[in-house]
C-alpha cells in the first residue's frame, strides 16, 4: 500500500512502525512540521509549515482550535500539491489532535483513514483537577470542552481510529468506543536487553556512575508537575538520608510539555530546589538534562531502582522501558499506570501526594535488592508478553491498518 502518514513532529508514535513498514514493503510518505537531519533511506519526509501564526490576542476559548485550523488548512495546501503531482494514498494514518487530519477527506475523499485518539480533555478523572497544590482556572472545564472539537470533528472523517491504553479510550465517550481499538505502540525488548554483570559505566557530564553503586533514576521529558517531580524533589531529603550512599540521577529538560508554567521566569526545577536545598546532599543529585536514547537505556540498566510518577495521564515510554530493563520501579498509584503495572508483582506503587512514604519505598528497594529482584523480572515478562512491539504490537498494528484500509473511507 501508499501510506500517507501526518503528525507535526515525526516521527510521533510511529518510530518503531515505519521502518517495519516499509520492509513489509509498503511505501511510506510521512509530511510533518518537523525538520529532520538525517532523511530516513525506507520512506519519504515531507515538511510543511503552517501558514501563519495564531494572533497573540486571539480568544482564549477558541485559540486551539484557530491553531488545530491553521494546521489543517496548511496539511491541505500540501496534499493538494501531492494530488497533482499524482500521488495518491491508499491509506492515511495520522494523529488526530491538532487538525492535520481535518481537511484530508476535500483532496482524497476515497481513501481510507486510520486515526490516532491520544488524548480526551476530560475536567474530572484526568490530570485536570487531580493535583490541588496547582488550581485550574474556574473555566477550565468550559475551555477543556471547546478543545475536545477536534475529537469530534475528527470522528466523522476516520475509517478507524486507534489509542495506546484502554484508560485513553475510557476517556472519551461512549459514542467514540466503537471506533477506536486500543493498541500501544510496542517496547523493544529485543533491543532493552537487561544488564546485572557487566562493568558498565555511564558518564554524563562530570558523574560517572558504575555497576554495583545505589543509582535512583528519575526520568520525564521535562520536569514538572504533570509527571510528579514536585513530589520526587520533596521524597529527596528522607531518601538521602535513609541511604548515605544512594545517588539519584534526575533526566529531564526544563521546559513544560504539560499544564501551566510557573510564569515569572522561575522553573520547576529552580522552585523546587530552593524548597528542599538545606536538605539535600546535593554531590549526590544530578540534574542530567535530557540525554541521548543509548546512554539513558545504559543509564536504567545500572539503576537500583526507577521512579516514575504521573497524574491520571499518557503513560510515559520510559516506565515501560525500565520494565523491559528488569528494573523495579516505584510509580503513582494513578489509573492509567494501573493498567500497566500490578502493585507488589511487577512493581511498585506509591500515593502521588506522600514523598515521605516515596523516599521509604525507594529506600525499602535499595536496602534489600535481592527480595525485590523478582519484581524487576516479573516487569520485563509483562512487557515481553503484552507490550513487545515484534511479538505483539507491529503484528496488531499492521492488521488494524490492512482492516481499515479494507473497510474503506469514513461513513459518517
Amino acid at each position: 500500500m501508499n501510506i500517507f502518514f501526518v503528525h507535526q513532529n515525526y516521527p510521533g508514535q510511529f518510530r518503531e512502525s515505519l521502518p517495519r513498514l516499509a520492509a513489509d514493503g509498503h511505501k511510506i510518505t510521512f509530511l510533518t512540521q518537523r525538520r529532520i537531519q538525517t532523511a530516513p533511506r525506507d520512506h519519504q519526509v515531507l515538511i510543511y509549515k503552517p501558514e501563519r501564526d495564531v494572533a497573540k490576542d486571539a480568544y482564549r476559548f477558541s485559540r486551539w482550535f484557530e491553531t488545530n485550523c491553521v494546521n489543517g488548512n496548511s496539511v491541505l495546501r500540501a496534499a493538494r500539491v501531492l494530488s497533482q503531482r499524482g500521488y495518491k494514498p491508499d491509506l492515511i494514518v495520522g494523529h488526530i489532535g491538532w487538525g492535520e487530519m481535518m481537511f484530508l477527506a476535500d483532496v482524497w475523499p476515497d481513501v481510507p483513514v486510520a486515526g490516532y485518539f491520544e488524548y480526551y480533555f476530560i475536567p474530572k478523572g484526568g490530570s485536570v483537577g487531580f493535583d490541588t497544590e496547582f488550581p485550574e482556572a474556574p473555566d477550565t472545564a468550559s475551555l477543556l470542552h471547546a478543545r475536545n472539537a477536534m475529537n469530534y470533528l475528527s470522528l466523522v472523517r476516520t475509517t478507524r481510529g486507534f489509542t495506546a491504553s484502554q484508560w485513553q479510550k475510557d476517556t472519551y465517550p461512549a459514542l467514540f468506543h466503537d471506533k477506536i481499538d486500543v493498541l500501544h505502540e510496542g517496547i523493544r525488548a529485543d533491543r532493552l536487553i537487561p544488564d546485572h554483570t557487566s562493568a558498565l559505566e555511564v558518564t554524563i557530564g562530570d558523574f560517572t556512575y558504575r555497576r554495583g553503586e545505589e543509582i535512583v533514576t528519575y526520568i520525564a521529558r521535562n520536569l514538572e508537575p504533570t509527571r510528579g517531580f514536585h513530589t520526587f524533589m520533596r521524597a529527596l531529603p528522607d531518601l538521602l538520608k535513609a541511604r548515605p550512599n544512594a545517588r539519584v540521577v534526575i533526566v529531564g529538560g526544563d521546559d513544560v510539555s504539560y499544564g501551566r508554567s510557573l510564569g515569572g521566569g522561575d522553573t520547576f526545577r529552580q522552585k523546587l530546589t530552593r524548597e528542599v536545598f538545606d536538605r539535600v546532599d546535593w554531590p549526590r543529585v544530578q540534574f542530567a538534562g535530557q540525554i541521548p536514547y543509548g546512554k539513558l537505556c545504559d543509564l536504567l540498566r545500572l539503576a537500583s531502582a526507577h521512579v516514575y510518577l504521573t497524574v491520571p495521564f499518557v503513560v510515559s515510554w520510559s516506565m515501560l522501558e525500565a520494565m523491559a530493563l528488569e528494573k523495579v520501579v516505584i510509580a503513582s498509584d494513578v489509573a492509567p499506570v494501573r493498567q500497566f503495572i500490578t502493585p507488589g508483582r511487577d512493581g511498585l506503587l506509591v500515593d502521588f501526594f506522600d514523598p515521605a512514604g516515596l523516599a521509604r519505598t525507594i529506600a525499602r528497594v535499595l536496602a534489600d535488592p535481592a527480595a525485590h529482584a523478582p519484581i524487576g523480572a516479573a516487569a520485563r515478562q509483562t512487557i515481553v508478553e503484552r507490550f513487545d512491539f515484534n511479538s505483539i504490537c507491529y503484528p496488531r498494528f499492521r492488521a488494524f491498518l490492512e482492516g481499515t484500509a479494507a473497510d474503506g473511507p469514513p461513513r459518517p
